[in-house]
């Protein structure tokens, strides 16, 4: 059954609020790290094709930094927060003040990398406590893994359970901004939950909304 071609506006709404929530506990976790203002949103949820997935990470082919997470629990499945390169270096370069950091250029620093997966943790750790809190269900992260390969590569491996039952996923997308640069520091980035295929069922039973339009 694929459920996920069958997902309604109104459960995309209800992704986009629980999106929203998590991004402000995100946004109240980075400024501390940082030490400055970060505002965080969700403008959008979508569902798209696998095909369309990639094609939003600029094609199979393309290069990007991805921290991913399986999430364990009532309804596993996996998460993928993905950023291009240019923009997973920019964010290193200002938290961590190496101006010459870039994906781009390995071998790369180590804080750079420690920075990279933090920012990827603290995201997706958010997003999945609210998504948590709003369903009563045990969810749980495992520990992040941080990897810079083609985006064919790195989302194949997430597709391994889904697969057998959909060729649909969803997509978060967010906007990171620094309060201090609104308009040259935007980061934005997306991203991929992958429910396990009884997990999308579970996830909106729970949130009592398998029934709206």
């Amino acid at each position: 059954m694929d459920n996920l071609s069958r997902i309604t506006s109104f459960q995309l709404e209800v992704l986009k609020e629980i999106g929203n929530i998590g991004a402000g506990h995100s946004a109240t976790a980075l400024s501390t790290l940082l030490g400055r203002k970060i505002d965080m949103k969700v403008p959008s949820v979508q569902v798209v094709s696998f095909d369309e997935m990639m094609e939003m990470a600029g094609g199979p082919d393309n290069i990007v930094v991805s921290v991913f997470l399986r999430i364990e629990g009532d309804a596993p499945g996996s998460m993928f927060f993905v950023l291009s390169l240019e923009q997973a270096s920019r964010y290193i370069q200002q938290m961590t003040g190496e101006e010459d950091f870039s994906f781009s250029s390995p071998p790369y620093s180590e804080i750079g990398l420690s920075a990279m997966q933090e920012l990827g943790n603290i995201l997706s750790g958010s997003y999945l406590s609210s998504l948590s809190d709003f369903t009563n269900l045990s969810l749980f992260p495992s520990v992040p893994g941080l990897s810079i390969d083609m985006v064919g590569a790195i989302i194949s491996y997430g597709l391994i359970e889904l697969s057998q039952s959909s060729d649909m996923a969803i997509v978060i997308n967010t906007t990171l901004t620094d309060d201090d640069n609104k308009n040259d520091n935007s980061l934005n980035g997306h991203f991929f939950l992958l429910p396990d295929p009884d997990s999308f069922a579970i996830m909106f039973s729970a949130l009592g909304v398998d029934k709206h339009e």
